[in-house]
């Protein structure tokens, strides 16, 4: 019986999954805003591969249609799924898809809003309204909390999270280390669990999702957020996730070649608080790596170091200055379909 494994995100990809915000989220009073950064990621992936685009019943499709078609996005690749939703963070709600040689298996883990911050219960049967459109070929039911973005995998036998996260008890209750390294070597068929104690990244509701943190890339390599300056409040935190990174070995035995990325400036709310501004957010597809970008002197240096780490795709930025105000990013509403995983001649919603 072939083994389960999860793919790391530079695998070949069938489909990115994206949730359309509405006026029923939390995006309702700057909705035009995030749109925009919406129609760009959509416009810039569409022209390399499909995306899977869950729409709810207030949102008008010809809108959507026309935005893109005035950005000269290819339509052709847009497949919308009707499917009512809370908000739009497809990385945490949508299916995590394991793979074999000859199956691909979507797992459906329990989502409850970052343990319970948030309203999450039509978040939470997304997945089954893909499995009914006939989108996904299979779906297996998980009891368990877990998000995706709390989990990175180098394709290569390890798995990294964070403490923060999935040891919290808001999640799945009181739970032991030892049992969910088990758990997560079970589902994801992987050798070691690389649990991460610091980083922080302030204004993040995840609890400390490992994609605003750290990540894998190609050829033993982990991408991660730094601070260069003493006096940023991340300081701290993040020079000792440095210092932990450091130590860390793949399942060969050895270290990991690291990268670290600049710290955006301090990005503030209308009230003040911080907002999670992070370079480690980007989405990897594949012909593109979408970086998400701030108008920040830094931009620039952060595509350079992740071009670095992927030197056989195009790194392209995203304005990601709108999602962080509802304290997400760009990783965070995307989810890749490893190729082979969907039914490509699915229930879609039909485009006239």
């Amino acid at each position: 019986m072939s083994r389960f494994i999860l793919p790391p995100e530079w695998y070949p990809q069938d489909a990115v999954l994206i949730t359309w915000p509405h006026q029923e989220s939390a995006w309702t009073t700057m909705l035009e805003r995030v749109e925009e950064t919406y129609f760009d990621l959509v416009t810039k992936l569409s022209h390399y591969q499909p995306l899977v685009i869950q729409v709810h019943k207030s949102i008008r499709l010809e809108h959507i249609l026309h935005q893109l078609e005035v950005r000269n996005a290819d339509i052709s690749n847009c497949h919308f799924v009707a499917a009512d939703s809370n908000d739009t963070w497809a990385r945490d709600h949508g299916p995590i898809t394991v793979i074999s040689e000859q199956q691909h298996k979507p797992l459906n883990f329990t989502f409850n809003g970052w343990g319970g911050k948030f309203e999450a219960a039509l978040d939470n049967q997304l997945n089954t309204q893909l499995l009914a459109s006939k989108v996904l070929n299979d779906l297996e039911n998980i009891d368990w909390v877990l998000e995706g973005g709390s989990i990175e995998t180098d394709g290569n036998g390890t798995l990294m999270t964070t403490d923060r996260c999935n040891l919290n008890s808001n999640r799945n209750g009181t739970v032991q280390k030892a049992e969910v390294t088990e758990k997560l070597k079970q589902w994801f068929g992987i050798d070691q669990v690389l649990w991460i104690n610091s980083g922080e990244v302030e204004g993040d509701d995840t609890d400390a999702h490992i994609d605003t943190l750290a990540r894998f890339a190609p050829d033993s390599t982990i991408i991660f957020q730094g601070c260069q300056r003493p006096e940023d409040s991340h300081f701290t935190s993040l020079s000792a996730m440095k210092q932990e990174l450091e130590q860390v070995r793949d399942s060969n035995g050895n270290a990991y070649r690291l990268i670290e990325l600049p710290l955006p400036e301090a990005k503030f709310a209308d009230d003040g608080h911080r907002l999670p501004a992070t370079y480690a957010n980007f989405l990897i597809t594949n012909k593109l790596v979408l970086v998400p970008t701030y108008e920040d002197g830094a931009d620039n240096q952060a595509l350079a170091l992740i071009q670095d780490a992927f030197p056989n795709h195009i790194i392209t930025g995203i304005d990601a200055l709108p999602l962080i105000e509802e304290h997400g990013s760009l990783h965070c509403i995307t989810m890749q379909f490893p190729k082979g995983s969907l039914n490509m001649a699915a229930d879609w919603v039909k485009v006239q």
